[in-house]
């Protein structure tokens, strides 16, 4: 008899999200239920990537999340909508005091279903944010992950100033947002 509870769900479906700093919105999917992985690494840009690299802002690239889920669980849409309410989407090229086209908001999809998703999201979420949304609906090309240090980095370092300060606001907006929503 197997334990459905660690089986493998029938079908993974992944969703690239670019909101700030990729610690807080890995930490913040990784408590969503229905959420298999979070990944932190780098699109949108040219060519491979790594950290420096993309701080210069020379590669274009975003500090992203993929996030895999069991779609039998949690759907693309709720994902999308908690995506709201744990970043300002109105702040060009930066969350809080991080500045740069690396910490822009972004939504990268990978098919047009996605897409529609996405642009479905983004109108719902302006009845909160107004006309002011900035985000980015763009197609993924090619998604980087990031080096192991960024991977699970607030589990490794809870009570870094940094995760006190930063990811853990983004972490409580997550729980309101997911308490909120029952």
């Amino acid at each position: 008899m197997s334990d459905s509870k660690n089986s493998a769900p029938a079908e993974v479906s992944s969703l690239v999200l670019g909101g700030g700093c990729f610690w807080c919105t890995e930490a913040a999917y990784r408590m969503v239920p229905g959420v298999l992985e979070v990944v932190s690494g780098y699109a949108g840009g040219d060519g491979p990537a790594n950290y420096e690299a993309v701080c210069s802002g020379s590669t274009g690239h975003a500090e992203v999340v993929r996030i895999d889920f069991d779609p039998t669980k949690v759907s693309t849409t709720e994902l999308l909508d908690l995506f709201w309410k744990i970043h300002d989407p109105t702040t060009l090229n930066r969350q809080g005091a991080d500045v740069g086209t690396q910490y822009r908001s972004t939504i990268m999809w990978a098919d047009e279903e996605q897409k529609a998703v996405a642009e479905a999201s983004r109108d719902r979420a302006r009845a909160e944010w107004g006309d002011g949304i900035v985000t980015e609906i763009v197609p993924l090309e090619t998604f980087y992950a990031a080096e192991d240090y960024h991977q699970h980095y607030y589990d490794r370092n809870p009570e870094a100033g940094f995760c006190q300060m930063v990811v853990r606001p983004k972490m409580d907006k997550m729980e309101q947002a997911l308490a909120a929503k029952g």
